[in-house]
């Protein structure tokens, strides 16, 4: 069950006023948030554009995005046509938000700099995938070998085990259609 704890009391102080005096309190509201996301997202077409080569470029260059919407990243890996980002985001971003920051600053990225020449953009669809903070290190064991399992797995095998895994109803037929 992940943890979500609000309000805190800050301070009271006093507060006069004609001929009474009054106490206010003060509060602070505050999100307190244990929740990992795996976030998964592949090529355009789920082509394989993202030359090994050059992975670790694209990576530092997606925690600095993340990093700059006060997310906390754990581990960002992939293959030549996905990638996978365990993060914590911050309570004040919202998802779809932020997904779409990674995916729209990374590709404008990744042109701009030409590291994957064939890179023709992201795909629509992004999976979120939500666990609590007792799976983080199992999560960044499973995201840190991302190359070794897709030795065997397809990412289509991959993205619908996740969902499965999740109680995500799919209809193959629509999920991975272009």
């Amino acid at each position: 069950m992940p943890p979500l704890i609000v309000a805190v009391v800050e301070t009271a102080h006093t507060i006069k006023t004609k001929n009474r005096e009054r106490v206010q309190f003060k509060y602070l509201m505050s999100a307190y948030t244990q929740i990992l996301y795996q976030l998964v997202f592949s090529t355009k077409y789920r082509k394989n554009t993202m030359t090994p080569r050059n992975h670790e470029v694209l990576y530092r260059y997606i925690w600095g995005v993340l990093k700059n919407k006060k997310c906390h990243v754990y581990r960002i890996n992939g293959t030549e046509n996905h990638i996978h980002i365990l993060t914590h985001i911050h309570p004040t971003v919202a998802l779809s938000s932020l997904v779409k920051t990674i995916k729209v600053a990374s590709a404008v990225y990744i042109k701009k700099e030409n590291i994957f020449p064939g890179f023709n953009g992201w795909q629509e669809k992004y999976g979120a995938f939500t666990y609590s903070y007792s799976s983080k290190n199992t999560l960044i064991e499973y995201v840190k070998n991302q190359k070794v399992h897709h030795r065997v797995l397809t990412y289509e095998d991959e993205f619908t085990t996740l969902l499965e895994e999740q109680g995500i109803a799919i209809n193959k037929k629509l999920l991975f259609k272009h």
